[in-house]
């Protein structure tokens, strides 16, 4: 089967993880992506987090799993931008192309000659998406970013934790990856657009703006009822069958009913605490709101007895909301992350069956694939201008001499 954005073209020219992850969604849709890479140092990403990786021949193959996480469904081509010959390439390549994606401070593109106003000379419906840090508007919107930058300013870091506990920092990226994701989105509607109208267009996103959206509730709570600080303490959390509590192999579990009436019968029953059903303090959602310290204690000492996968086996019996609290590891094995393919595999050529994320979005007759693993660098420089361009072996021969590719 053919994937949803078969046939369109997709130049990316990205670094790091905001915009290489955003035109990876693309190309997971059935994209055909050529990443533009700098000439000698390429994607700054490649740099990032090397790790050994496989024996192939006896020898040591290094592979870097930062990159590989954004890059995968792309073809690496190599270019001096700094040369008119190379932006003769690019330009060649937009008149055939669909989609540019960047991610560069703002300036950087309009000193390059990659900005929206130039390519479009040369494809009027091209989709030019810019991947920002801060948006395309406003005092710092020329002024660095970085994923830690976003998740500072954006709030996240103060909801995450228990009151006074000092600002907590996330790890992995997830202001760059909710941007590439908006990226992507923009960039999806845009094609929509276009193919409506005929009209191509220029897509903003950034992590700040994905990071707002992503906190909408808290964001909304502020607004429109002064409601901010959503810090809360687990000791005593209001709702305790609300909360996460530390099972007796030292492993986490979360309960979640917001209809908690309903499910206190279900959950006394389940753990033994029948004698708690009746008892006036925690008989109502009011009531065990007002004791909430007292049943957490309870529920604490409770939840020791057990390990969690005995929890799990005694709650899903009962018909409990409930979850593990999952590390990363954990994560990869979950059997609900595997059957929905959240996780997947792949035959990787240098790792063979490799497991990476997969494609959150199930479409049934358009699905996301795999089809190629992240490109080493360079790697399909001459492809792309021999097959794609026209370029004869001695034209590409010439250009390696002068140092354009």
């Amino acid at each position: 089967m053919v994937g949803a954005l078969e046939g369109i073209r997709v130049l990316d020219w990205t670094i790091f993880q905001q915009g290489p992850v955003a035109s990876m969604i693309l190309g997971d849709l059935g994209a055909d992506v050529i990443k533009i890479e700098e000439r000698t140092g390429g994607d700054v990403g490649r740099g990032m987090v090397r790790v050994a990786g496989a024996m192939v021949g006896g020898k040591e193959v290094l592979r870097n799993p930062y990159f590989e996480a954004g890059n995968r469904n792309k073809r690496s081509l190599t270019l001096d931008l700094r040369k008119a010959k190379a932006k003769e390439i690019v330009y060649k390549l937009v008149e055939k192309s669909d989609v540019f994606v960047q991610n560069f401070r703002p300036g950087v593109a309009e000193r390059m000659g990659m900005d929206y106003d130039t390519l479009v000379k040369y494809n009027q419906s091209l989709i030019y998406a810019h991947a920002s840090g801060w948006g395309p508007k406003g005092p710092d919107k020329d002024e660095p970013s970085a994923d830690y930058t976003a998740l500072a300013r954006s709030g996240l870091m103060t909801i995450a934790g228990e009151p006074g506990m000092d600002p907590i920092p996330i790890q992995g990226g997830i202001a760059d990856q909710t941007g590439a994701v908006m990226t992507a989105f923009g960039v999806v509607c845009a094609l929509y657009a276009r193919e409506r109208t005929g009209v191509g267009q220029k897509v903003d996103a950034s992590i700040l703006g994905g990071m707002v959206f992503l906190q909408g509730h808290p964001m909304v709570f502020c607004t429109m009822a002064n409601l901010w600080g959503m810090r809360i303490a687990r000791k005593n959390a209001g709702n305790p069958l609300w909360n996460h509590y530390k099972c007796g192999d030292d492993k986490w579990i979360a309960l979640a009913h917001l209809s908690p009436d309903k499910f206190w019968p279900l959950l006394c029953k389940a753990m033994g605490l029948e004698a708690l059903e009746k008892d006036p303090r925690f008989d109502t959602m009011d009531n065990r709101m007002k004791n909430c310290e007292k049943l957490i204690s309870i529920l604490d000492e409770t939840f020791a007895t057990k390990s969690r996968a005995e929890w799990i086996g005694i709650f899903k019996a009962h018909g409990l909301v409930f979850a593990p609290i999952n590390n990363t590891l954990e994560v990869t094995q979950d059997p609900q992350v595997l059957a929905n393919d959240y996780v997947t595999e792949f035959n990787h050529p240098v790792f063979g069956p490799t497991k990476t994320v997969g494609f959150p979005i199930g479409l049934s007759k358009t699905p996301m694939s795999i089809r190629r693993e992240a490109p080493e660098f360079g790697q399909h420089t001459e492809e792309i201008l021999n097959d794609l361009l026209g370029y004869s072996w001695d034209d590409i021969a010439k250009l390696k001499e002068e140092e354009v590719i």
